[in-house]
């Protein structure tokens, strides 16, 4: 594996079991982003949350990851790429104990606030140190694929968890579960991964503090304009102010890229044609995948009338079929090629979303869902090895986390990007069908297919990309 140093030696042994506890870790990570949805009117109820302050307690968690993961990609290839891992797995630890015992609505903000910055010191970590864990090209292509697919399950399963639960203990418990999970995680890193960072000639001098605060300022805020824009009018202040100082401070973030001695984010790291069109079709995956479930939750809750613990059941084909994508995936990244795997699996996609854009308010589960639920997660199964890959072309060993920062940053805005977008959309149709006499729950159901019907272009543009940008993708990090 990859020593303090950057170079490269034969295979660790312990490998494939460092595999395992970082998949866990990613999957633990990933898992927070859609876990709390279910569980939120329960926590409106036992916390005495606002309807308009509920959002925070989604909000807190993806605003803070998605501003600090550039940041803490920088930081793991500079000062090591275990130690950062392990102060994240305990930060995130910390606060989901403080989450789970929040005794009011700012306890529990503030610690999910927290909840973000360790996820953005352990994710891109993890990442860099799976990427230098396996020195075969082979081997590494199937473990990044893993990896990512395993990340990818733990968004899937987020609803179905958080269902069991529900059904039989307090919603404290989606917090509570992340401490024996982390435990055990630390122990077993110490003992299986060594620690890897960037040569010495990378690490003298200065990390650029100025350029970590201007990235993570410029997408806090605007990630925060673009999801404060789901419930106000685009032309509100509320979203046209922190939209326009994001713009602004990333635009001088770029200008102090260009003169730093250290840049957090080289500006050769964008030169790359295929990396670039691999975070943009990141972006557009995202945006589709977790409104997909934000909005189906709102439907089986809302219109179908689905319990808890039933929206959550709803999931598990979702969870199956993704988990044999990933398999298929791994198994054929390094034989078929990124590009191919990655265009077919936006295929896949699409065209899932688009079938289940025929929803109605009475249609069956069965009927008008599970197929397009099948498609998509297939589709998304073979996607994650793909993202994986092209996410570290052409990249060197000291920048491996960082790759890993800037595509999970973008899977965070992505997501943002889709909840302030189609969701909004989907709402403005609903207002404007009863406004002409149309019943809520029939309202509510087209402006939810309407949504899916943009999400599967979205896809296909995706899809175009990939086929007409993509280069051939070695599955490795150069040295």
């Amino acid at each position: 594996m990859a020593g303090a140093g950057g170079s490269v030696t034969e295979a660790d042994p312990r490998r494939w079991k460092a595999l395992c506890v970082l998949a866990l870790v990613q999957f633990m990570l990933v898992l927070d982003i859609t876990v709390v949805n279910v569980a939120l009117p329960h926590i409106k109820v036992d916390l005495g949350f606002s309807r308009a302050g509920l959002a925070w307690v989604v909000d807190a968690y993806v605003l803070t990851a998605g501003g600090l993961l550039l940041l803490g990609g920088r930081l793991s290839d500079l000062l090591g790429r275990r130690r950062m891992f392990l102060i994240g797995v305990s930060l995130f630890a910390a606060a989901s104990a403080l989450s789970g015992a929040a005794t009011g609505p700012g306890m529990l903000v503030a610690s999910r606030f927290v909840q973000g910055a360790g996820e953005a010191l352990a994710g891109p970590a993890a990442f860099g140190l799976v990427a230098l864990l396996f020195t075969d090209a082979k081997e590494r292509a199937k473990a990044i694929g893993i990896f990512g697919g395993v990340a990818g399950l733990g968004g899937t399963l987020g609803p179905l968890i958080s269902g069991l639960i529900l059904q039989g203990l307090s919603w404290r418990w989606i917090f509570y579960i992340n401490i024996p999970v982390a435990v055990v995680t630390v122990v077993a890193v110490r003992r299986l991964v060594s620690e890897s960072r960037a040569s010495a000639a990378t690490t003298t001098g200065r990390a650029d503090v100025s350029g970590a605060l201007l990235a993570t300022a410029g997408l806090v805020s605007a990630v925060y304009g673009l999801i404060e824009a789901g419930t106000r009018p685009w032309g509100s202040t509320q979203v046209l102010l922190p939209l326009l100082i994001g713009i602004g401070v990333l635009g001088l973030f770029v200008v102090r890229e260009r003169t730093a001695a250290n840049p957090l984010v080289p500006l050769r790291f964008f030169r790359n044609r295929t990396r670039v069109t691999a975070n943009v079709v990141t972006l557009c995956f995202a945006s589709v995948f977790f409104t997909m479930f934000y909005l189906l939750t709102l439907y089986l809750q809302q219109v179908k009338g689905y319990s808890a613990l039933r929206t959550g059941l709803a999931y598990l084909p979702f969870g199956i079929v993704i988990s044999v994508g990933i398999g298929v995936s791994s198994q054929l990244v390094t034989r078929v090629g990124v590009k191919a795997l990655l265009g077919a699996g936006f295929v896949f996609q699409a065209v899932g979303v688009l079938t289940m854009a025929r929803i109605t308010v009475h249609g069956s589960y069965l009927t008008e869902l599970l197929p397009g639920m099948v498609l998509m997660a297939f589709g998304s199964g073979l996607s994650f090895a793909g993202f994986s890959n092209a996410s570290i072309h052409g990249v060197t060993s000291e920048d491996a986390s960082l790759a890993s920062g800037v595509q999970n940053a973008v899977q965070q805005v992505g997501g943002a990007v889709g909840l302030a977008v189609l969701a909004t959309i989907a709402l403005r149709h609903a207002t404007a069908a009863m406004r002409h006499g149309v019943a809520a729950a029939t309202a509510s159901t087209a402006g939810t297919a309407l949504a899916f019907r943009i999400g599967s272009v979205i896809l296909a543009v995706g899809a175009l990309a990939v086929w007409a940008l993509f280069e051939k993708v070695r599955p490795e990090p150069e040295e």
